[in-house]
């Protein structure tokens, strides 16, 4: 499992204006991922934060584009797309990173990515954060982003 040496990241960023944008499909998984991030940006300080709902992961990028040119620091995306019986996975998953990546340098505002591709359900609830799970992948994304957007703070700021 991917978790292994992942760091222990300690962030303070309480003026951050933060946007989840999170998928509308499999509830289960995304709840236990918005917890995550939640619980990621009040341990961070952070106040402003906005909830949006995308109706699933091909639409992140789109809504997340809007965001960052309407005043957010801060995305975290989440989504699930599960691995089906036909190539609709391979491309949505790709369309959804490269897109999120697009977002991303396009306009210098960090993302978390929190975009999880998954061959069956049991791997996306032991990455989503749960009380069961393995890991929590919406913490992750968040505070990899938060991360991010304070370094690039920093050297805006000389």
């Amino acid at each position: 499992m991917s978790g292994h040496g992942a760091p222990v990241i300690s962030l303070n960023a309480p003026d951050a204006n933060v946007a989840i944008v999170a998928s509308s499909w499999h509830t289960e998984v995304m709840d236990g991922l918005i917890a995550g991030a939640q619980a990621a940006l009040a341990d961070a300080g952070v106040t402003k934060v906005t909830l949006l709902r995308a109706p699933g992961s091909f639409e992140l990028p789109v809504i997340s584009q809007a965001c960052a040119n309407n005043g957010f620091d801060v995305v975290i995306a989440l989504g699930v797309i599960i691995r089906g019986g036909t190539p609709h996975f391979e491309y949505v998953s790709a369309a959804a990173t490269d897109g999120l990546t697009r977002v991303a340098l396009d306009t210098g505002m960090p993302i978390g990515f929190g975009l999880l591709t998954c061959d069956n359900d049991e791997q996306a609830l032991d990455r989503a954060g749960l009380e069961h799970s393995k890991e929590d992948k919406g913490r992750e994304a968040t505070e990899a982003a938060l991360s991010a957007w304070l370094t690039i703070r920093e050297i805006a700021l000389g």
